[in-house]
């Protein structure tokens, strides 16, 4: 029987990331993602998963985010019981986010039960903070650049991708011949992530497609939200940015200090982190300095400026508070979390801002909010937006279109087939277009349940 590869996420669409190599009757996943975004999407979720999770004998994270990571607390519950390779910094994030992921769950399930809410009885969270700790358990970590032998023949070995912190490309070696799985690329040049490793050679070549029909703004960031701050702030506003709690916090963080720093934003402007998530992030942030480019004393002082928000009720004062401020809260796309309280608060006052800071998936409050709505359905009201509105998509941790094209030629050889994952499906085909055009090389847009045989 061929090697094959069945594509069980992110396929047609940014989330989920799950891909099922198969070698004989050895069974490898590359990365185990929850679905997001959409009701269409999240109800894949609850569907079996199309193989037995006790027969999958391994799994390679690219890293930590729940579209990549999400989905192992249910895997492990039904069966899978294998290792869990990742970067160290991989491991650690998961820890957080797979915690916070079972909280609100449980959470969740309770506030429906509680206020019979649900036409299920009763409701149930789709995994329990005890499957976590289960979970947690298989995940081992392995150092960049190592090969980590799987069985005879069959090894793989991770290199930066950028992105995030622990953030991996995955390059498996199958007798002879290489597979190698982009994960998410991050941007070159970044300020705190290295650049993506370059990759000489693949037989077949699995790449992320989430801007490759897009470039982004190649504007200054530091100015233009310099700007925004600024003009916020003389108006009397409040600052809020709805932020990734792993991965984009950061980055806005350090762009606030710079501008602190440098003088180009008040200094008595209060900044604070209200995002238990986030707050824990940035400690392992700190604690993996030789994973950034900064430098250990940068990454420990990189957050001196902040007030971490610890409990909800302190949330709830920035809320009842005149003075103008800045609040950096989850989730990234306004689709959860204490970030919603802050706009409701602060949507209506026009002296406000909304800053968004990354990609908004179809059907999020973030996409809704930049397709220029007039109103925004938070806790069942429909909340009126008066406030400023800015997507500063240059802070985006992806790779965009010229990106991932200057990663792609890298290649000293074109593989024999390109698979294009993790897009929403225009971004895809604008991939696939590029790729045909300017390398000559033979690719398509990877479709959900679709199977490889490779060869």
């Amino acid at each position: 029987m061929h090697p094959n590869i069945s594509f069980l996420g992110a396929a047609g669409t940014v989330t989920g990331s799950r891909h099922l190599l198969q070698v004989g009757s050895y069974r490898l996943l590359l990365d185990c993602g929850l679905f997001q975004g959409v009701k269409t999407l999240r109800l894949r979720n609850w569907a079996p998963f199309p193989v037995r999770p006790d027969s999958i004998k391994a799994i390679v994270l690219s890293h930590a985010h729940l579209d990549h990571s999400g989905y192992i607390p249910l895997l492990v519950r039904n069966g899978f019981q294998g290792p869990i390779y990742c970067s160290a910094a991989t491991r650690d994030l998961c820890e957080v986010l797979l915690t916070d992921s079972a909280s609100l769950q449980e959470a969740d399930a309770a506030y429906l039960n509680r206020h019979r809410l649900t036409r299920h009885d009763p409701a149930l969270p789709l995994y329990t903070l005890a499957d976590v700790e289960r979970a947690l358990k298989l995940l081992c970590p392995v150092h960049f650049g190592a090969p980590v032998k799987l069985k005879d023949g069959l090894s793989f070995r991770l290199f930066h991708a950028g992105h995030i912190l622990g953030a991996a490309i995955v390059e498996v070696d199958i007798k002879g011949w290489r597979l190698v799985f982009s994960g998410d690329l991050g941007r070159y040049n970044d300020p705190l992530m290295p650049d993506p490793e370059p990759i000489l050679e693949a037989r077949y070549l699995i790449i992320e497609s989430t801007y490759g029909d897009r470039t982004h703004d190649p504007g200054d960031v530091q100015a233009t939200l310099s700007s925004i701050v600024r003009r916020t702030a003389e108006r009397g506003g409040t600052l809020i940015i709805p932020s990734f709690a792993v991965g984009r916090s950061q980055l806005v963080l350090y762009h606030l200090a710079q501008l602190r720093q440098r003088g180009l934003m008040p200094k008595s402007l209060p900044i604070y982190l209200d995002s238990p998530m986030a707050s824990a992030a940035a400690s392992i942030y700190r604690s993996h300095a030789s994973a950034q480019r900064l430098t250990r004393v940068q990454a420990h002082t990189a957050y001196d400026h902040v007030i971490f928000v610890q409990d909800q009720e302190q949330s709830k004062s920035l809320d009842s508070s005149p003075m103008p401020k800045i609040i950096v809260s989850a989730s990234g796309m306004a689709t959860g979390g204490r970030v919603l309280h802050h706009l409701k608060r602060y949507l209506p006052d026009a002296r406000s801002t909304i800053l968004l800071v990354g990609f908004q998936a179809a059907g999020t409050r973030g996409a809704v909010m930049l397709a220029g709505a007039k109103t925004i359905k938070i806790h069942g009201d429909y909340v009126p937006v008066r406030a400023e509105l800015y997507n500063l998509s240059m802070l985006s941790a992806h790779a965009d279109s010229d990106e991932l094209l200057r990663w792609l030629r890298g290649f000293a050889t074109a593989p024999r087939e390109t698979f294009i994952v993790h897009g929403e499906p225009a971004a895809s085909d604008a991939l696939r277009l590029r790729i045909k055009d300017e390398l000559g090389w033979s690719s398509h847009a990877a479709e959900q349940g679709e199977q490889a045989f490779l060869s």
